[in-house]
């Protein structure tokens, strides 16, 4: 079973062996021919002998030791060519070398020694590119149906976006726009940029494109937002490339396409943290976060994972958001201790538990009833689960020395208008007084709408869209304050380590954006 496996790895690497072997010895007798056959009276040309088997043993080693062995000729790309290149005049210095030490060089002339880098390195790189060039290009023959697209965006991403379509064969890209007046006319593997991303509609009716794909993310969200503003006039379906951030964070591959979200068009630009500070804070700590299972506290469970926690405890009332955070926590940060906790926050023996096993440094206090029409009809639960159980709570970090409590409160707080918010800020005014003669720092942080937060507008609409509409929007000029989930919890963090008890923190939400 071993040795059959070795032959299928080895199998590939011996047949480009023995194809270069034969190519060496070409450019060598070539070259050979070719000088003496200059004379009017040429003598004949050796096939074989002592002199060969000197040019096959160190232009092989030369090649070996430069890597050319270790590429793939599927991927054949310029860095091979260069090591071609490299091997192709080393490989003649040595051989002149080895030839010296045999003859003098006698019988060598040096207008070969010149000749042959030139001839190896045509024989050695053409096929290669051509190899890559037939795989490339061999799905468009193929008779499969493949969808015209174009691709916004004539960098390094979208080259690299046409080389991967290229492999899959399931699009063919007909050309690039790009808003660079250095690019127009120009090639991206023999893909023409036809414009300025302005002109979408008129060049892909021109074209027939079928898909619209954008390639730059390193766009701006005001940016994507006049991308899209444009994609949507050719009533053409079209995807984007993940921003970077997503990628370096590993939320997505860097050549995934997706669909536009909406945090791409938030219209705000990222907040710059002092990450140093934050993870300071919170390393080696042990940290329970309560209602983990939601929105906002599976986010700030992965954040504080990712900060190199001692434990992480996440307390939880639904079963199944519980067992669902527990089991990515796991998968995705396998030396963390986590410790999942099935109970009410407001369950004072359940506290005590919690509190005598976990022995927290920190706590996040992240469950709440925020459903804001839901909760007018049911003051009670409101009551219940956004006070009472955050004074049992703070109550409990006080007695147990938890050296920071965090919160998570809503702008529904200021002067509140409705049960939830009225709760909201009850339960802010406990957390300010217990500031006053506690070690604990009690901390408050406000925010407002949270981009696909659990009961916010963004799955409703969705959901509508999904279904045909009608989209139930008030009034066509109505605009609300956003930020995303992962940045509102990199917030709320960044003010566990600013706060020295009794503040309330307002995040600042950027731009008020138009829900239509």
């Amino acid at each position: 079973m071993h040795l059959r496996r070795l032959i299928a790895i080895l199998h590939p690497r011996l047949a480009v062996v023995a194809h270069d072997l034969c190519m060496i010895w070409l450019a060598w007798f070539g070259t050979n021919w070719l000088r003496w056959n200059l004379q009017i009276d040429p003598p004949e040309v050796a096939w074989f002998g002592t002199e060969y088997a000197i040019v096959l043993f160190a232009q092989t080693l030369i090649l070996a030791w430069t890597g050319l062995y270790r590429g793939l000729w599927r991927f054949a790309s310029l860095p091979d060519l260069w090591n071609i290149a490299r091997a192709s005049v080393l490989g003649a210095l040595a051989i002149a070398l080895g030839l010296f030490f045999l003859d003098r060089l006698e019988g060598t002339p040096r207008s070969v020694l010149l000749m042959y880098p030139i001839a190896l390195m045509l024989l050695l790189g053409t096929p290669r590119m051509a190899y890559r060039y037939w795989k490339d290009s061999r799905y468009d023959s193929g008779g499969a149906p493949v969808k015209r697209v174009l691709v916004l965006g004539a960098g390094r991403a979208g080259e690299t976006l046409v080389r991967d379509l290229r492999r899959e064969g399931a699009y063919r890209v007909v050309g690039f726009l790009d808003d660079k007046p250095g690019l127009r006319g120009a090639n991206v593997h023999g893909v023409p940029v036809l414009g300025p991303i302005e002109q979408l509609p008129q060049i892909a009716r021109e074209v027939a494109a079928e898909m619209v794909l954008i390639a730059i993310p390193t766009a701006s969200n005001q940016q994507m937002q006049r991308i899209v503003g444009i994609c949507e006039q050719t009533t053409l379906p079209f995807r984007t490339v993940p921003r970077l951030e997503d990628v370096v964070e590993g939320r997505s591959n860097f050549n995934e396409l997706k669909e536009v979200a909406i945090e791409d068009l938030l219209g705000r630009e990222p907040v710059s943290l002092d990450w140093t500070a934050i993870r300071a804070g919170l390393a080696s700590r042990r940290v329970l976060i309560t209602g983990g299972g939601g929105s906002i506290g599976s986010e700030l469970c992965r954040q504080v994972a990712r900060l190199g926690v001692e434990r992480l405890a996440v307390l939880e009332l639904s079963e199944f958001n519980l067992y669902r955070v527990e089991q990515e926590l796991r998968v995705e940060f396998p030396d963390l201790v986590v410790d999942p906790i099935l109970g009410d926050c407001g369950d004072a023996a359940t506290l005590e538990r919690v509190f005598h096993r976990v022995r927290p440094d920190a706590v996040f206090h992240a469950a709440a009833f925020k459903h804001v029409p839901l909760l007018q009809q049911q003051v009670r639960e409101a009551v219940r689960n956004n006070l009472l159980a955050t004074q049992a709570l703070a109550l409990a970090a006080d007695r147990h020395g938890v050296h920071n409590f965090v919160l998570i409160s809503t702008d529904k707080a200021v002067n509140p208008s409705s049960v939830m918010g009225a709760t909201k800020r009850a339960a802010e005014i406990f957390c300010q007084s217990l500031a006053q003669q506690s070690k604990t720092h009690f901390i408050t942080v406000r925010f407002g709408n949270v981009l696909d937060s659990a009961g916010s507008v963004v799955p409703l609409f969705r959901d509508q869209i999904r279904r045909g509409g009608p989209v139930t929007v008030t009034h066509p000029e109505i605009s609300r304050y956003f930020m995303t989930i992962p940045e509102a919890c990199q917030l709320i963090l960044q003010a566990a380590v600013l706060g020295r008890g009794g503040e309330i923190f307002a995040l600042d939400m950027g731009e008020p954006v138009r829900i239509r």
